[in-house]
C-alpha cells in the first residue's frame, strides 16, 4: 500500500489540513494518507502546543468519515525531538510491505535540505508537495528531482496560529474547522 505521511503537530487541526489530505488521496496514486501528530517538531517551541493526546483526538475526530485518511500517533513513543528519518525507519520496520511518502508544502521542500539525512529521505521516499504562498519563492534546488512531485492541489492560506489567536480573541471560528473538532475544542475550553 502507498502511504502519504502528513506530518504536523495539528494544534488545532483545520480545514486547510483537511482539504490538502484529501486531495493528494484522492488525485494522486496514494492510497491512504495519515496524519501523523507529532509530539515536538524541532523548529516549534513546545510550550505552545496542547497535550499530545487532545491533538491526536482532534485529528481522530476529524478523519473519522473518511476511509482513506488515518490519525497516527506513530511518534508519541519515539525519542524526542522528533525527526523525520527516524520515524521512516521505525515505519519501515513495522510495515515492511507499506511504501512510505512524506507530504508537505511547498515551503517546507525550500528547507529540506536543512532536514536531519535528508538524502537518505529523498533516496527511499517520495516527495509529495502541495503549493502555497510564502515570501521567499525561490526554486526549489529539489524542485525537478525525480522523487519530488509537485502536485496542483488547493492553496489553503488557513493556520493553526490564526485559529488560536482568534480564539483567544472570542471570535467564531466554526467554519474553518471540521464540526468535531470544533466542538471538542468549544466543550474543553481550548486556547481560551
Amino acid at each position: 500500500m502507498k502511504i502519504g505521511l502528513y506530518f504536523g503537530t495539528f494544534n488545532p487541526i483545520h480545514i486547510g489540513h483537511m482539504i490538502i489530505a484529501n486531495h493528494m488521496v484522492e488525485y494522486t496514486d496514494l492510497d491512504e494518507v495519515w496524519f501523523v501528530v507529532t509530539p515536538h517538531n524541532p523548529f516549534k517551541k513546545k510550550s505552545t502546543l496542547l497535550s499530545d493526546y487532545h491533538r491526536y483526538q482532534m485529528v481522530l475526530e476529524a478523519t473519522e468519515d473518511y476511509l482513506k485518511l488515518k490519525p497516527s500517533d506513530i511518534e508519541f513513543g519515539l525519542p524526542q525531538p522528533n525527526y523525520t528519518i527516524n520515524t521512516l525507519t521505525y515505519l519501515y520496520e513495522k510495515y515492511p510491505k507499506n511504501e512510505f511518502n512524506l507530504i508537505m508544502g511547498e515551503d517546507n521542500l525550500q528547507s529540506f535540505h536543512k532536514w536531519k539525512n535528508y538524502k537518505t529521505i529523498l533516496q527511499n521516499h517520495n516527495l509529495y508537495v502541495y503549493p502555497r504562498v510564502f515570501r521567499n519563492k525561490d526554486k526549489s534546488i529539489f524542485q525537478n528531482h525525480p522523487k519530488v512531485h509537485l502536485i496542483d492541489a488547493p492553496i489553503v492560506e488557513i493556520s493553526s496560529t490564526f485559529i488560536r489567536e482568534s480564539i483567544r480573541k472570542q471570535k467564531n471560528i466554526r467554519a474553518l474547522m471540521p464540526y468535531k473538532v470544533w466542538k471538542y475544542l468549544d466543550e474543553m475550553n481550548f486556547y481560551k
